[in-house]
């Protein structure tokens, strides 16, 4: 039996609602027991355990292992790194992922080029098929105050975006083997995936150091070309799949979306990612034990640090 894996924002009542939603319209075209939807199938409103956030975790790398396709919700500019980096943990596994998304927004590296689905080019990259539901649906064609009727119009069209997406999971193939298959290590090379909202002045220093130690650096380039940005995605990816160190930058409010993906992959496939990240945001929530960041992120990462002293530190560890 196929198992099918559901990844969506989980920290508001809407959008674990809308998870539900697609899972259940999924299972009723594949059967309940093939379809897994994290905090419902791990019961994390009741479960209890010294390390809640750890468990959960752990609860749901064991579901990525055994899965056979992915269907992700992501939505707006500031995309969930919970659920990226799940997309990266499954792409890196030649897992299919089918992305559905309700924004009406495209995003592109200038005012006149061509736009992209999303705002980092790594996901057009990796995504085996895109839904977008953009538009509201016609109005309904019995008259209704204006409130029902757009109500209406938003979850018809999230009724059709599920369909489609369902029918597009059900038919995802695996990538080719050549494509995103992890090559062999390349020893003592490390990549670096800067934060796209924040200035690069951090990884200049960075940079020198891992050389003076001996490693070979490689900064990602895909949102320095505008001209191919999905080519120099495709690049980024080849090159973090063939380090034995990825370096990331995590701060802000969430991690960047192609961060997340990018420490996905090495969690996957036991590559060490080591996240920059001064410590100055934490997350609480009841029974689990405060966050520095996204629980699939803090617990993916080997390691994090303010400096590069702390990173020098970090790299000479065994």
């Amino acid at each position: 039996m196929s198992l099918y894996y559901v990844a969506h924002r989980l920290f508001s009542a809407h959008d674990r609602a809308l998870g539900a939603y697609a899972a259940h319209r999924l299972a009723q075209r594949v059967g309940a027991d093939a379809v897994f939807l994290p905090f419902c199938d791990t019961s994390e409103d009741e479960l209890t355990d010294p390390c809640k956030g750890r468990r959960l975790f752990e609860l749901d790398r064991e579901r990525l292992h055994g899965i056979d396709a992915m269907l992700a919700l992501l939505h707006g500019p500031s995309l969930d790194d919970g659920v990226c980096m799940e997309i990266g943990y499954a792409a890196a596994l030649g897992v299919p992922v089918v992305a559905l998304t309700t924004d009406f927004q495209t995003y592109g590296p200038t005012s006149n080029g061509p736009a992209r689905t999303f705002p980092d080019p790594l996901l057009d990259f990796l995504l085996a098929e895109v839904i977008r539901a953009p538009h509201l649906a016609p109005p309904p064609a019995q008259p209704t105050d204006r409130f029902a009727a757009f109500l209406h119009r938003n979850l018809q069209s999230i009724d059709e975006a599920i369909d489609q997406a369902i029918s597009a999971l059900l038919r995802a193939q695996p990538p080719a083997a050549d494509s995103r298959a992890a090559p062999a290590a390349a020893g003592r090379c490390a990549f670096i995936d800067p934060s796209p909202y924040l200035p690069r002045d951090l990884w200049g220093d960075i940079i020198h150091l891992l050389e003076s130690r001996g490693w070979q650096a490689r900064l990602a380039t895909r949102f320095r070309d505008s001209a191919d940005p999905c080519h120099a995605a495709h690049a980024d990816w080849a090159a973090a799949r063939r380090a034995d160190l990825t370096l990331i930058d995590t701060r802000g409010p969430e991690t960047p979306p192609g961060a997340a993906i990018i420490t996905g992959a090495c969690a996957a496939t036991g590559r060490t990612v080591l996240a920059a990240d001064p410590g100055r945001q934490w997350t609480f929530a009841d029974g689990r034990e405060p966050n520095w960041r996204n629980l699939m992120i803090q617990y993916a990462v080997s390691g994090r640090f303010a400096s590069t002293a702390e990173l020098a530190a970090l790299i000479e560890l065994p």
